[in-house]
């Protein structure tokens, strides 16, 4: 298994991992298979949607800020309930084919860590099945 490591600079956060990704694969020389990126915080979350254009994750970031406020009415003591809703609609991992070295996203695809109650130090597992 091979960890990396992120650093967020906001409570809500959409950061694109893609690059890391792609050099983890490159590094490990990894060659067909299925890369699972899991993220191990309940905060956190893992999504593949569009990378080209930044507001579409600045859209997704309001949309779910807007929907699930920080202060509603939660019962979780540590007053971040609203992170670890959004955490569990993103989810918490995603499967991505490796075929000839080289991740196989979309045109406009990345790979996003949605960041729900930061700043914070972040991991994100990978875990490599072959072919």
């Amino acid at each position: 298994m091979e960890k990396l490591f992120f650093s967020t600079h906001a409570r809500e956060e959409m950061l694109d991992i893609t690059r890391p990704l792609r050099d983890a694969v490159a590094a490990q020389n990894w060659q067909d298979g299925v890369l699972v990126v899991f993220c191990p915080h309940t905060t956190c979350g893992i999504t593949i949607n569009e990378g080209f254009d930044p507001d579409v994750a600045r859209d997704m970031t309001h949309f779910f800020h807007e929907r699930i406020p920080q202060h509603g009415n939660f019962h979780h003591a540590e007053g971040n309930s609203d992170a670890h809703i959004k955490a569990g609609l993103f989810g918490a991992s995603a499967h991505i084919i490796v075929e000839q070295g080289k991740l196989l996203l979309g045109t406009w695809q990345a790979v996003w860590l949605f960041e729900g109650d930061g700043p914070r130090e972040r991991q994100v597992w990978l875990k490599w099945l072959k072919a």
